[in-house]
């Protein structure tokens, strides 16, 4: 049994050490490969973790506390939306100034696909830098 349990514990850390080869969007998709935010843990720059119903990414080094989770330290913390890696299209979703949309993400919005034309855009498709595209 305790091989059992060894053989588990890494398999584990190579789906883990896996995971953090996926796209956003792909990521987006296995949410569960991902650890569930907690306090009193190093986090380092480019790290994804779940927090409630996201995933996010961490924006800078440093060690969880209580009231640093990833929705109350937008300095800390960018949530990642779906179409935001160029590999699908995803639901657009309002970002916030740590998480803009770049140049050709794509998404949908009320129906319409929209690719993004400018970068770091926090702005709604339809009323600035959103191009209407076929797909």
């Amino acid at each position: 049994m305790s091989n059992l349990i060894e053989r588990a514990r890494q398999l584990r850390a190579t789906i883990e050490e896996l995971a953090t080869k996926l796209t956003d969007d792909a990521a987006l998709e296995a949410k569960e490969l991902f650890s569930i935010w907690s306090t009193d843990t190093d986090y380092a720059v480019d790290d994804r973790v779940r927090y409630e119903d996201g995933l996010y990414r961490v924006l800078q080094n440093h060690k969880s506390q209580d009231d640093w989770t990833p929705t109350n330290a937008p300095a800390l913390f960018a949530e990642i939306l779906p179409g935001q890696d160029g590999t699908d299209i995803g639901e657009w979703v309002q970002p916030d100034s740590t998480n803009p949309y770049q140049i050709g993400d794509r998404v949908i919005h009320n129906g319409v696909v929209y690719e993004c034309t400018v970068a770091n855009n926090v702005w709604e498709p339809g009323v600035y830098g959103w191009q209407i595209v076929a797909d």
